[in-house]
């Protein structure tokens, strides 16, 4: 009876959170009154390791060290500096400015992880200047939210610092699997940009010949290198001693938050204020979602010991559906999850369950996972509840509005869910660094 009995704990999580109690403390909830329930004292023992567990957890240390990371990058100006960079080499191609955008999502991404301030840092710098040069608001819209979400498939992604401890997958073997995808969907938003500025000139006007001409290309090459250079440097430190064996990625994580450090001394713009806002800043969205994988945990935890997993892969098994329909299933329930809850909550909800069902049928995990990753960034887009949309909301005048933006994620959601089928069909996509780089086995 249990066995069922645990399956109402989904209904019972998703009324919580549609009443509008918090997710971290919905789980929390829901998994100590089942737990008690289901196995009476013994449920304080086995909620008690699910918080030991997480708080001795060494990969998620990793966690807080790339969000001071980039909201150090955020608060010195650094990411001004080289999104003003970027727009000098940018702003006289079609669709000039939305193409900055996308360039500058792609390296912010890969120098902090963050998804939500990515795409403010983005949205604040570039919608000013965009609807000052009368671009379409929906295409606006759409690349502002397209190109903040890349932080989800461009590693180092927080949600797979978090996905690789829960799925027993190295993380950075999956930051070598998200590589190619990502820098392949980053790609193909800079060509749909360019195609809609070449086709509609009217949608991304390009900037008059005279306005910002006047800086030499002396100066050009000056600013790039001093804004481009040590950020690429910050990123090969991160990434390149992730992928290559040298540190783990709380090491790594820590010497990003570092460099941050030193890059905002650097050009002195190092302050105790840009310091205390951005340990601020890191305190709340780490507690936040830190909060979020210990509920996550303890919901699990009891889920698996009431034999939910096993119902759930028995209920999948029977169904008579072939191994590509299962794995079908389980992706679109993760990106229908992603519409309730945020991305953090769908991991540590469905991947204890999925990733046992994935090993039986003989996928592979690394595979899985980033198509996993590229349902989850789709769904952070998809209205009617993207949370995408809702950052965007936060930081753009009246003047732009939500079927503006409902209007403009469409076409980058295509162009996702493009990126998706191509993993499925061709998996060396996800596997072919990770085995060439014989993936880290942190």
């Amino acid at each position: 009876m249990s066995d069922f009995l645990s399956l109402a704990m989904f209904p019972a999580l998703i009324g919580l959170i549609i009443t509008g109690f918090p997710i971290a403390f919905s789980m929390i909830l829901v998994a100590t009154l089942f737990g008690i329930f289901l196995f009476g004292d013994a449920a304080a023992y086995q909620l008690l390791t699910k918080i030991e567990d997480t708080a001795s957890n060494s990969i998620l240390a990793a966690v807080p060290l790339f969000i001071f990371m980039g909201a150090m990058l955020e608060r010195s100006g650094i990411a001004e500096r080289l999104f003003t960079a970027i727009h000098f080499w940018t702003r006289r191609l079609p669709g000039g400015l939305g193409v900055g955008a996308v360039v500058m999502g792609t390296l912010f991404a890969a120098a902090s992880g963050v998804v939500g301030a990515t795409e403010a840092v983005i949205g604040l710098l570039a919608i000013p200047v965009m609807l000052k040069h009368n671009y379409s608001k929906s295409l606006m819209s759409g690349t502002i939210c397209a190109s903040g979400s890349l932080g989800t498939a461009i590693p180092p992604s927080i949600t797979v610092v978090v996905l690789g401890p829960v799925a027993s997958v190295s993380v950075g073997s999956l930051f070598s699997g998200l590589m190619m995808p990502g820098f392949l969907m980053a790609i193909l938003f800079l060509l749909y940009i360019v195609l809609v500025a070449y086709l509609k000139p009217d949608m991304a006007p390009r900037m008059p010949v005279e306005e910002g001409d006047d800086t030499s290309w002396g100066e050009k090459v000056r600013v790039t290198l001093l804004a481009l250079l040590p950020t690429l440097a910050l990123i090969m430190t991160v990434l390149g001693t992730i992928l290559l064996g040298i540190a783990t990625p709380t090491e790594a994580a820590a010497c990003g938050a570092l460099g941050a450090v030193v890059l905002a001394l650097a050009y002195r713009t190092l302050s105790w204020d840009v310091l205390w806002n951005s340990a601020l800043r890191t305190l709340n969205i780490s507690a936040m979602i830190l909060l979020i994988v210990l509920g996550g945990n303890m919901f699990a935890g009891v889920f698996f010991a009431a034999g939910g997993m096993a119902t759930v892969q028995s209920l999948l098994m029977d169904t008579g559906m072939s191994p590509w329909m299962v794995i079908g299933m389980i992706l679109l329930i993760a990106f229908l999850a992603g519409f309730v809850l945020d991305m953090i909550s769908v991991v540590l909800i469905v991947i204890p369950v999925a990733m046992p069902i994935v090993r039986a049928l003989g996928f592979d995990e690394i595979w899985f996972c980033v198509a996993f990753l590229v349902v989850m960034q789709t769904s952070y887009l998809t209205p009617p509840l993207a949370p995408s949309i809702f950052y965007l909301r936060a930081i753009t005048p009246p003047e732009v509005t939500l079927r503006h933006m409902y209007a403009g994620v469409v076409p980058f959601i295509v162009v996702q869910l493009i990126v998706l089928a191509l993993v499925l069909a061709f998996p060396s996509l996800a596997m072919w660094l990770p085995e060439q780089l014989s993936g880290p086995s942190w």
